[in-house]
């Protein structure tokens, strides 16, 4: 954390919300003080191992565990590049650098909203949802802790948005965890980045989640 050591809090703990990398970073080294043990090991341990996530991990490094979805960029000629190791997930540790599969993504969600990770009064803590999500997902966004609640004309579902290079996720589950949706491009795209292919992935977000709420 030392690269935001010396900056200063933007508010007062407490009194407003943001999404920052650099939180789920510190939460990660909570977690190592709290325990005595490497977060990746406890990920193991809470997480991986009683959900049956056989294909999740969090590498420590520059590696990524084989066999793997490549991820691509596009080139200011429309060419595209094969990005899938320039960026290292392992360096992003708590704050993304998790590798997995649309499988266990799946399991993951239903279980992580459906409430069998965590214990009553931090799941309601967690269904509170003071701030925006970002990058946005369908429907109307909000923020909780670390989960997104997404409002659309099918219903209310719950969870989050991500991208990298060469990637972009959506996953997320109805609040008893029976209903789930999972999208998953190998092709970066945000409101900035590829904004057009984005504003398409929206829809595809959508109709998605109407089809696992509905169907």
């Amino acid at each position: 954390m030392s690269y935001v050591a010396d900056q200063d809090l933007e508010f007062e703990p407490g009194t407003e919300y943001r999404y920052s990398n650099s939180d789920n970073v510190a939460v990660g080294l909570m977690v190592q003080a709290a325990t005595g043990r490497r977060y990746e090991r406890q990920l193991r341990t809470i997480v991986f191992d009683p959900l049956g996530l056989e294909n999740t991990s969090l590498p420590q490094g520059a590696a990524i565990p084989e066999p793997f979805i490549h991820g691509y960029g596009r080139e200011t000629d429309g060419s595209l590049q094969d990005v899938s190791e320039l960026f290292a997930a392992g360096y992003t540790w708590a704050s993304g650098g998790m590798v997995s599969t649309p499988s266990d993504q799946n399991r993951f969600i239903r279980s992580y909203v459906g409430g069998k990770l965590f214990r009553a009064p931090t799941r309601n803590a967690q269904f509170q949802f003071p701030g925006e999500s970002e990058p946005p997902g369908p429907g109307t966004n909000s923020a909780g802790l670390a989960l997104f609640r997404y409002r659309t004309a099918c219903g209310t579902i719950f969870g989050h948005t991500g991208n990298t290079p060469g990637y972009t996720q959506f996953f997320a589950a109805s609040r008893d965890g029976q209903r789930s949706v999972v999208v998953a491009i190998n092709l970066q795209a945000t409101p900035i980045v590829a904004p057009e292919v984005f504003v398409r992935l929206l829809r595809v977000f959508a109709l998605a989640v109407c089809a696992a709420t509905t169907g």
